[in-house]
């Protein structure tokens, strides 16, 4: 009289475990999580394939060595190469220091900085297979960067494609002609996006936006989370913290129904044995 009861109860506990089972699964397997794009590096020939602390890092770098994407080596290296990755800065004569010190600093944010995941697009070249377009770097910065360059010169205005590498480094092309920084850009915005095609936009200060220059704990991790959540948010994934508290919740009211399913079973077993 029962055993289509039981039948049914044991196909419902099948089903009940089927559907944990793949809940489990969908919710642990989520990717782009904020911490997956607070722990990522650029893929470049230089980076560490994960952000972490450096005993030391070379000078202007050394504000990255709690968490870095640069190793001390890399670092040396770009301070003592008059053209890193085959790149001459001086390719319309000597820079001046000041442009020269924050051109380094633009350097060791590329090498070094574990704060670029949330802008990171492919980019399949020789020396990485991707790069950051976007970040939004603060007006103030791309002020001092203007102010720093301004009257130094330079050929291109992008300076991420377009030169004549039959040398091996970069020269400036046929038909091209050496012009001030404020010629050739117009504005410290104009500059701070073109400059290395589109990788940055100047930002108000007053919104979140990353800076070259600190000291102690690095600020842009903040504005990287920020802008992380935007994106987790917008595709429709959970954060961290919202996957735990859903799982949570569903194995508590699983937990709930299988336990007055199986207590509903046996009452019903003693109900037929007293019958019987």
């Amino acid at each position: 009289m029962l055993i289509g009861h039981n039948s049914f109860t044991k196909d419902l506990d099948l089903r009940l475990t089927f559907l944990l089972t793949v809940y489990l699964s969908n919710s642990y397997a989520v990717e782009d999580t904020v911490d997956d794009y607070l722990n990522r590096c650029l893929d470049g020939v230089n980076h560490k394939t994960k952000p972490g602390p450096e005993s030391d890092l070379f000078s202007k770098c050394s504000k990255y060595k709690e968490l870095s994407c640069c190793t001390e080596e890399t670092t040396k290296g770009l301070h003592n190469s008059n053209s890193w990755l085959n790149f001459n800065w001086h390719h319309c004569g000597k820079l001046s220091p000041a442009c020269t010190d924050f051109l380094t600093h633009d350097l060791c944010f590329y090498e070094c900085s574990p704060n670029v995941g949330p802008w990171l697009v492919p980019h399949n070249i020789s020396i990485r297979n991707e790069r950051y377009k976007g970040i939004p770097l603060c007006e103030s910065e791309c002020n001092a960067w203007w102010d720093a360059c301004r009257y130094d010169m330079t050929c291109m205005e992008n300076w991420s494609k377009g030169w004549d590498w039959s040398t091996g480094v970069n020269v400036c092309p046929a038909g091209t002609t050496c012009r001030t920084f404020e010629e050739t850009f117009g504005s410290a915005t104009n500059m701070c996006h073109q400059i290395w095609g589109g990788s940055f936009n100047a930002t108000p200060d007053n919104e979140q936006c990353m800076v070259y220059y600190f000291n102690g704990v690095n600020p842009n991790r903040e504005v990287a989370r920020y802008y992380a959540e935007q994106m987790v948010f917008k595709n429709g994934n959970p954060t961290n913290s919202a996957v735990e508290t859903s799982t949570t919740i569903f194995i508590f009211l699983f937990s709930l129904v299988f336990y007055i399913l199986h207590h509903y079973n046996l009452c019903n077993h003693i109900v037929s044995r007293t019958e019987l």
